[in-house]
This record gives structure tokens, C-alpha cells and sequence, in this order.
């Protein structure tokens, strides 16, 4: 038997059995007794080990020769009970006090049911959820006091089990709870009409967690778990660790298994022998509620990957899929880090929406919020009865400006929950990386905050060491554990080694965002090109930087909300002049160093805002214009997929070289791709309202360079300008170059060139 928590009030309550006072059982077997006020505390579901008075235990009795074992249950307003032993033999019980009854039997420790006759109702019979051992073991528990239980949803949560013995197994659900704090601990749910004084959990000592198991709860059943805080009043909380949730105004947690089978072990097999962070990578960010409206996780799969497919994306990337109350919050204020959202279906159904992803070759990466949680009193929230999953202290526990409430992340077990939810998303849904939001707000003590409002670390600076190391353990082990994911940073400022190895001190990430690329660029692009040589630095600065981190070049959801635009609402000019710029803009982030990312709807020039309630604008493709602005993106990325000049380097300068940055007066900037086996792609972007030709433009080789890419071609909306397909460089030097050729930049586009073979 475990020793309980010594902070608990019943840990200094005499349980021991009384030698003093004996009762009569049934068979005039004289059981030991117990102190009234535990009987009490029991049959209120207030104890903090009511194992260690109900159920089967070994006694020792006065003139008896024999093993005596004594049964208690808890069986409020029965007239009378007795338990049937797996043996067949029947043991009357005999009411003790405040619906607890008991009886003896000497034929040694025995399975046994309950059944329990009332007062004008059906005799009821059942297994006694106190007749088992815990269903988590001391490894478990040692890993979770030590904070380092990478399986933690395996052990916490509600889980179907089959206990018991071969030959009478029984069937259930164990419930387990870490919850350091509570006096006592009862689940509710729909299996006790949420009246949980008969199912009690025991503390398993110093860990913190609570455990029982409840026979016959089934698959389906709602819970949450009620405790009782050190100040004696209780709560009700859903299950921290919930696989599955109720939503749409609904907080209750639902028991689910999985019996789900994958069909994408190529993709997985292939995935380990990959390098994510020097291969291929275009993403597409999606709001799974807003895509196309009504769709759950089995419908989005047949239309988003016909769409995605047709576009060419090499991975889809959804914004934050845990649980959350508020729909207007996009899933950034998380009530269920385990539990998929059940708007779309249940969790088995996210698994099949993945699993066709990836048997059609798209990968999927999934927003991970570890940063903040939202502040519902049902959740996370002081779940104990006090501060737990949050840092008691205001000044480092709460984001006002965000209505959030942020993790302790010094508290070994909560980091341990964060850790192990990481890994729960990668492992048991195979997504192939995290997006990591708001990594800013976490590096720094002072992020969003005035002098006097937050507390330094014990170097007296404003860098969040706890909040370091946890980025650190949680990158770390994720990669450890699952070869060719990827591990991609939001962050925004200019914190050093975000992508570096935590071997060397860095956070270990994957990729970085570049805010400062999305930042500059978009800047420079709203400006009307007369302008533009006024502010030639901001579409080159990002260059002096590329390779210091891993970077990805995001256009998100957060660049065509809350007032900003849709991304062509950003551009200067006429409607034809918006559309050039924007396909301009498109072609100068493919060929820039690092990945891309763009969120739904820039692909074709959606006119409105984004909004979570309503539908893309999707009749916009039934426009040439607009449907040019798809083709263009299709055709980017079956470019830069065939062309490894355009990613495999992205992460060092041998994969880069300048033709000419500082043509601000034309507006023109030019560079090379290049990748190992020495093919090379010209990049030429003509930001400026004109044609502009012949342009004498020196490149490294002479010879015939083809024109892949043309962003103002007629198929994709444009003017129709171009170079014929290819251009012809000769022998001739030009600035600095061996080789040279005179060729034709049509006005507000990209034109991509590559030296034949």
C-alpha cells in the first residue's frame, strides 16, 4: 500500500484497525472496526485512500485460526448486500455505518461482485471498482515525480482496460489524475449520474496522482474529475489528460479508444530517412473550420487533398487542432492539449484525415501552443483548487494582453505535460512537425510587459530560463525520438541559436520564422513603384541575414487579419496592377532562401479579409485574373519541387550568390540559386511599373538558360512579356561576370532562368 501524501489532512488520520471495538459479522466472525470518523470520510468520497478501507484486505481476528479476509463496499440505501466470491461462495454483509457495509470469509483473496437489494427497486450487481490493484505501476509513477514520463497520456487520463483475472477478466475504465494539491479526488460522469462520492480516486502517494478504475464504463461515457482543494471546497474539472472532448458550450471530457489502422507506413519509412530542413518545403496554412465550411476531418481529406495536390504544396499546415471553448480564438487558447477538436469529428477520424495526407505525399504540421492556456475555470485552470499548470505569481503567470494564463515551466511535472503532449501529436497522429506559436512571448520575462510588472531571472536578466530549457527538452526529445519531423519556431525577435543545436546551447528548432523577411518585404511592396528605389533596402536587407538561422518565409493568417488586408489588398495600383505586384511578391518568395508558407486563399488573390465564420472567397477562381494568380502558385511550386538549386542550400551561403542587389534605381534585383551538382538558376525581379529591355545582365557561364518561370506569362494573368522561352549568354564579361546577355524584364514580375545542361 502506498503512504500518502504527507500534506494531505487524512495522512495523520488513525486508519490503523481498532483492537478495541469490534462489530459482528454476519457469520459471528468478530471484524475488527474501524474509526468512525474514516468511515465517514469514505462514504462521503472524501478520503484520500478509501482503497485501504473499501474492497478485499487480509485481517487478523481473535480466535480465528484462519486467513481472514473482510469485504467492504459502499452501497448507500440498500436493504441489504453480500458479495459473491469468483470461488461461487456468497458472504453476507452487514450495514457498519453511512452506506458502508462489510462481511468476512476465510477462503483466501478472491475476485468478487457486489450485488445490493433496495426498497422498491431491482437488486443491483456489479463489480466493486475498490476490488483492484492501480492500474499505473511505480515506474510510471517514478517517471512522472522525476518529470520525465514521454508517455504520459499512455498512464494519465481515462483509459479502457481489461483487469481482473483470465478467468474472469473484467472490463472498464481506470481514471488517473495528477493533482499534487487536492485533499481528495472523485470522478463523475454519466456511468454515477455525476455523483462521485462512490468513486473516489487513491493517492498514489508523493507523485501527486490519483488512480481508480471503474468497471464497465465504457467507450462514450462523459467524465470530469471533482477535487477537493486544500481550503476544502471542490471543483469540477475536465481531465487535463482527455483524448476526446465535448465542445460547442459542452466542457465534459469522453472515455475514447483508438482502433484506428494506419496505411501510411511508406510515407512514415521514408519520412525518418529524410532531412526536412535541406529538402523541399511549401506550406500551405489552413483554418480547418473556415477552409470550406461544414466539413469534418474524413470530408476535408477527399477536397483538400484534390486541391493541395493540384497546387503542388509539399505540406499542409493546420492552425492549433486541441480542444477549445472559443471558435474567435482559431484554437490559440487551448482548454484540451491531448483531446483533437471535436467540431470536426472524433480523434480516430484526424488520424484519417492525416493518413490520407500522407499516402497521397503530403506532409502535415500542426500549430502547438505550450506558451499560454486559456483561463475557463473548468479547465487548467487553478485545477487543483490553486495555482498548478500556472505560475502562481501574476508577473510571470498571466498574459493580460492575451487573456491567458502561462505554464510553470520550472515545475518538473507540468513541463513533463508539455514535453510529452508534443510528443503525443507527433506519435499518435504521425504529424511530421510543430509549428511552435508565440516563442517570443515565452524567451523573454518582460515580453508585452511595463517596469514593475515582471520578475527577473536569478541573473537578474529578463531572458525566461525556465521557459528555454523546456523549448530545449521538448526539441530535443522530439527529435530523439522521431527521425525526419520538424520543429519550426514562431518567434520574432532577434534571440540567437533558435535553430542551433541545444548540444551547443541553441533551442534546438528545426526552422525559425523570418518576421523580418515577412516584415521588410511586404513593406516594400506596398509602396507604388515610383517610390520603391526610395526603399531599395527593404527588399534586400533580409539577404545580409538568410543563413544565420533556418529560416521560413512566412505569409500567415496573422498578416490578413484584424484589419490588415488580404494580401492583395496590400498591393499598390489598379486591379491589374495588384495582381502583377502580388505575383511579383509570390515569385520572389519562392526563389528567396528558405521555405515558404501561405495561408489559404492568398493562392488565388482573395479580395476580403480573413474570417474564421465564413468560406474562402472560392467563386474569385471563377475570374481569369485571379484563376492566373492559382495557376502561377501551381506552377512555383512544380518548379522549385524539380529544381533542387532552389531549396537544397537553403540553410547555407554556397547556395547563393548575388548578380546585382543594388539596382535600386531600375528597381531590379537579381541572384543565383545554386545547388550541389552545379545546376544553376537566375533569379531576376523587375519591381517597377516598366519593361525594362534589353537589360545587360552578367551571369557565370555562357550558353543557352531556359526560361522556367515567367510571373507575368499570359497564362497566368500578365502582360505576355518574356524572352521567347530561353536566353542566349555569351562569352562576353559583364560586371564582373565571364559571361553576359541583353534580356527583357517584363514590368512587376519575376522571371526565373536556368543554364541548360
Amino acid at each position: 500500500m502506498y503512504a500518502p501524501d504527507a500534506a494531505t489532512p487524512d495522512a495523520a488520520t488513525p486508519d490503523a484497525v481498532s483492537t478495541t471495538r469490534q462489530r459482528s459479522a454476519p457469520d459471528k466472525v468478530a471484524i475488527p472496526a474501524l474509526d468512525d470518523g474514516v468511515l465517514d470520510r469514505v462514504a462521503a468520497g472524501e478520503h484520500h485512500d478509501p482503497h485501504s478501507v473499501l474492497g478485499s484486505h487480509p485481517v487478523a481476528s481473535e480466535g480465528v485460526s484462519d486467513a481472514l479476509t473482510v469485504i467492504r463496499t459502499r452501497r448507500p440505501l440498500a436493504t441489504r448486500v453480500s458479495a459473491t466470491l469468483d470461488s461461487g461462495a456468497r458472504v453476507e454483509l452487514s450495514h457498519v455505518r453511512s452506506g458502508i457495509w462489510q462481511g468476512a470469509h476465510v477462503a483466501g483473496h478472491q475476485g468478487y461482485r457486489i450485488e445490493a437489494s433496495y426498497d422498491g427497486g431491482p437488486d443491483w450487481v456489479a463489480d466493486d471498482a475498490y476490488a483492484f490493484a492501480p492500474a499505473i505501476g511505480e515506474l510510471d509513477l517514478h517517471l512522472i515525480g522525476e518529470g520525465r514520463h514521454e508517455r504520459l497520456w499512455d498512464v494519465l487520463g481515462a483509459h479502457r482496460r481489461t483487469l481482473g483475472t483470465a478467468e474472469r477478466p473484467v472490463t472498464g475504465t481506470s481514471f488517473t489524475v495528477w493533482a499534487p494539491h487536492a485533499s481528495a479526488v472523485r470522478v463523475i460522469g454519466t456511468f454515477n449520474d455525476w455523483h462521485g462520492e462512490g468513486h473516489a480516486l487513491r493517492s498514489m502517494g508523493g507523485s501527486g496522482v490519483w488512480e481508480i478504475f471503474v468497471p464497465g464504463v465504457e467507450t462514450g461515457a462523459l467524465y470530469k474529475f471533482e477535487l477537493r482543494g486544500r481550503d476544502g471546497r471542490w471543483v469540477s474539472k475536465a481531465d487535463p489528460l482527455a483524448r476526446f472532448s465535448e465542445t460547442a458550450g459542452l466542457t465534459a471530457s469522453i472515455v475514447t479508444e483508438s482502433d484506428y489502422s494506419w496505411n501510411d507506413e511508406e510515407w512514415m519509412t521514408a519520412r525518418a530517412a529524410r532531412d526536412p530542413h535541406n529538402g523541399p518545403m511549401s506550406v500551405y496554412e489552413l483554418h480547418a473550420g473556415s477552409w470550406r465550411l461544414g466539413l469534418g476531418y474524413r470530408e476535408l481529406a477527399d477536397h483538400l487533398i484534390e486541391y493541395v495536390t493540384e497546387l503542388g504544396f509539399t505540406h499542409v499546415e493546420f492552425m492549433p487542432l486541441a480542444e477549445h471553448p472559443f471558435g474567435g480564438s482559431w484554437g490559440y487558447q487551448v482548454t484540451g492539449y491531448y483531446a483533437p477538436t471535436s467540431r470536426f469529428g472524433d480523434p480516430d477520424d484526424l488520424r484519417y484525415l492525416i493518413d490520407r495526407l500522407h499516402q497521397a505525399g503530403i506532409g502535415v504540421l500542426v500549430d502547438w501552443v505550450p506558451g499560454h492556456f486559456a483561463t475557463d475555470t473548468w479547465a487548467l485552470a487553478r485545477f487543483d483548487g490553486e495555482a498548478l499548470y500556472e505560475h502562481p505569481d501574476p508577473r510571470r503567470g498571466e498574459h493580460k494582453d492575451w487573456g491567458t494564463l502561462i505554464f510553470d515551466f520550472g515545475n518538473p511535472q507540468v513541463r513533463n505535460f508539455l514535453v510529452a503532449n508534443a510528443l503525443y501529436w507527433i506519435e499518435e497522429f504521425h504529424v511530421d512537425g510543430l509549428r511552435v506559436d508565440a516563442v517570443a512571448s515565452m524567451l523573454y520575462l518582460d515580453y508585452s510587459r511595463q517596469p514593475g510588472e515582471w520578475l527577473p531571472n536569478v541573473h537578474g536578466g529578463n531572458e525566461n530560463l525556465e521557459a528555454i530549457s523546456l523549448l530545449q527538452e521538448a526539441n530535443a526529445t522530439a527529435y530523439r525520438r522521431n527521425p525526419g519531423i520538424v520543429m519550426i519556431a514562431e518567434e520574432s525577435t532577434n534571440w540567437g541559436g533558435v535553430t542551433a543545436p541545444t548540444s551547443g546551447g541553441g533551442l534546438g528548432f528545426g526552422l525559425k520564422w523570418n518576421m523580418g523577411w515577412m516584415h521588410d518585404s511586404l513593406q516594400y511592396i506596398a509602396n507604388d513603384p515610383m517610390w520603391r528605389s526610395f526603399h531599395h533596402g527593404e527588399i534586400t536587407f533580409s539577404f545580409l541575414y538568410a543563413f544565420s538561422e533556418n529560416f521560413l518565409l512566412p505569409i500567415s493568417h496573422d498578416e490578413v487579419v484584424h484589419g490588415k488586408g488580404s494580401l492583395i489588398g496590400k498591393m499598390p495600383g489598379d486591379h491589374w496592377q495588384k495582381l502583377a505586384n502580388m505575383r511579383a511578391f509570390l515569385t520572389f518568395m519562392w526563389a528567396h532562401p528558405g521555405k515558404q508558407l501561405l495561408f489559404m486563399g492568398q493562392e488565388f488573390g482573395q479580395l476580403s479579409e480573413w474570417s474564421e465564420a465564413r468560406d474562402l472567397d472560392w467563386w474569385i477562381l471563377d475570374q481569369p485574373a485571379h484563376r492566373g494568380v492559382h495557376s502561377l502558385v501551381t506552377q512555383l511550386n512544380r518548379v522549385y519541387r524539380e529544381n533542387p538549386a532552389l531549396w537544397e542550400h537553403d540553410n547555407d551561403a554556397s547556395g547563393f550568390e548575388w548578380l546585382d542587389g543594388g539596382d535600386s534605381t531600375r528597381n531590379i534585383v537579381s541572384f543565383l540559386r545554386r545547388d550541389s551538382n552545379g545546376d544553376e538558376i537566375a533569379v531576376f525581379m523587375n519591381f517597377s511599373g516598366t519593361t525594362v529591355g534589353p537589360y545587360r545582365a552578367g551571369f557565370p557561364h555562357p550558353g543557352e538558360w531556359d526560361e522556367i518561370l515567367n510571373s507575368d506569362a499570359a497564362e497566368f494573368g500578365g502582360s505576355g512579356i518574356g524572352n521567347l522561352g530561353s536566353v542566349t549568354v555569351k562569352d562576353e564579361p559583364w560586371a564582373g561576370r565571364p559571361a553576359s546577355a541583353d534580356i527583357t524584364l517584363p514590368p512587376l514580375a519575376g522571371l526565373w532562368l536556368k543554364r541548360r545542361r
